[in-house]
């Protein structure tokens, strides 16, 4: 069994939003980041799955290249690899599927 598991980095809980000079936009260079719980959830549930029957597990995520540290922060838990999908820009949903499903 080969399971895929999307995971989105998401601002830490209680984060302070500031916006940028210009305020045209959220200022992320001062937010901490982590994974949304039900990523977490998902990750879980996959280890234990493979742990049953066996298979492997990738983690994937779309956005910028310090969604590095999350991706690792979930490796620890047990997938075998990880991909990061690199975007500097947020993206519409249609496109984030789109390029999702493009990496599947």
């Amino acid at each position: 069994m080969n399971i895929c598991v999307c995971i989105k980095r998401v601002p830490l809980l209680g984060s302070a939003i500031l916006l940028t000079e210009d305020a045209m936009s959220i200022d992320t260079a001062r937010l901490g980041f982590t994974v949304s719980p039900h990523e977490e959830c998902a990750v879980e549930a996959a280890v234990r799955l493979v742990e049953e029957h066996g298979g492997t597990i990738t983690l994937l995520c779309l956005g910028p290249a310090e969604a590095v540290e999350q991706l690792r922060e979930q490796l620890a838990i047990g997938p075998d690899r990880a991909i990061l999908l690199q975007i500097q820009d947020e993206v519409d949903p249609q496109a984030t599927a789109a390029l999702i499903a493009q990496a599947i």
